[in-house]
């Protein structure tokens, strides 16, 4: 469970990417111990690298009253956006990427939010790693560290213990997945309602539409993902799959696991279920003529499985997604589901 998270700050800093994390977590924290479920308290400490206080953009700033020194161990370290070209900002603090490096040993996840990921690049921790970022500095990324295996298509990567995030929004299923690791889906669940327009957000479901989120180094299982998510509304068996990438069942279900945390087929029907909801939220379509597009021949067994995954069925989902999207005339229009 984590006991402390380090949340680093320095000059051009973009707010968002501080705020939203700490906000996620604490609620999260919050949420447990009302439940009676620990005692102890989420330590989130911010740190800059001489102990004072950091300039954000737009005139703002954060009291900080540590350094990078007083932080003798953490369980995550949350590195920020900058606003503006990172290049400037990257370059003077080696004594923060000295810090990275040093934590990297230790095992200690780093999530890095938006241009953060220049930082671990910049100390070398990405090397023929998978990493993505903002996407307006693609170029200039793949330009500066082009032993970075950057992923322009995907909002969030994880090599190891090293999470990027492309922006504050994709930093937000990033956090829903360390505070399910650490707490449980339940609290997930909750945080999610307050923090997003989705009942749930789930760490290995799609982000946009059909782009799909891969978060681990293994090309040949993402090679896989990528083709069930442009056929995932088609039929699909394990043999099927095993005979097209010409892998034996037994490693196809060992590695797609090891890789993934689900099997091949639970990954389908995650994916079915993830289109599903964006057709129940965008078009008017019925709920059996979703249940068809999205690969579930039988609607009974869709709107089950839906209701397993999400605990809502799926018209519920609907007017649920719909009314916190689109509800304004009535003052408890955006009040979290649960209220």
């Amino acid at each position: 469970m984590l006991q402390h998270v380090t949340i680093v700050g320095f000059r051009k800093a973009l707010g968002t990417s501080i705020t939203i994390p700490m906000e996620m977590l604490n609620a999260a924290d919050l949420m447990n111990r009302i439940a009676g479920n620990a005692s102890a308290k989420l330590t989130m400490q911010l740190v800059s690298t001489d102990g004072g206080d950091i300039p954000l953009t737009a005139g703002l700033h954060l009291r900080c009253d540590s350094s990078l020194g007083d932080i003798s161990k953490t369980d995550l370290i949350i590195l920020p956006a900058l606003w503006g070209n990172p290049m400037g900002v990257v370059k003077q603090q080696q004594q923060l990427l000295g810090w990275l490096q040093e934590q990297n040993e230790l095992g200690v996840p780093i999530c890095a939010v938006g241009t953060g990921s220049y930082f671990l690049a910049e100390a070398g921790l990405l090397r023929q790693k998978v990493a993505t970022t903002h996407w307006y500095y693609f170029n200039q990324f793949a330009d500066q560290y082009p032993d970075v295996i950057l992923q322009r298509e995907r909002f969030i990567t994880r090599a190891g213990n090293l999470y990027c995030a492309g922006s504050v929004n994709s930093v937000r299923d990033v956090m829903l997945h360390f505070i399910e690791e650490s707490w449980n889906e339940a609290i997930a669940n909750q945080v999610s309602r307050h923090f997003t327009h989705e009942v749930k957000r789930s760490y290995t479901s799609t982000f946009l539409r059909n782009l799909p989120q891969h978060y681990h180094d293994d090309e040949s299982i993402i090679e896989i993902q990528d083709w069930i998510h442009s056929q995932y509304h088609a039929p699909i068996t394990l043999e099927n799959i095993s005979s097209r990438f010409t892998i034996s069942i037994r490693s196809l279900n060992r590695r797609f696991n090891q890789a993934t945390g689900k099997s091949p087929m639970q990954y389908l029907q995650q994916v079915r279920i993830d289109n599903a909801k964006e057709l129940l939220r965008t078009t008017n379509l019925g709920i059996a003529e979703i249940a068809y597009s999205c690969g579930f021949s039988d609607c009974s067994h869709f709107a089950a499985l839906f209701r397993k995954s999400i605990s809502l069925t799926p018209r519920a989902y609907r007017n649920l997604v719909r009314k916190k999207l689109f509800s304004t005339d009535k003052p408890d229009s955006h009040q979290p589901a649960d209220n």
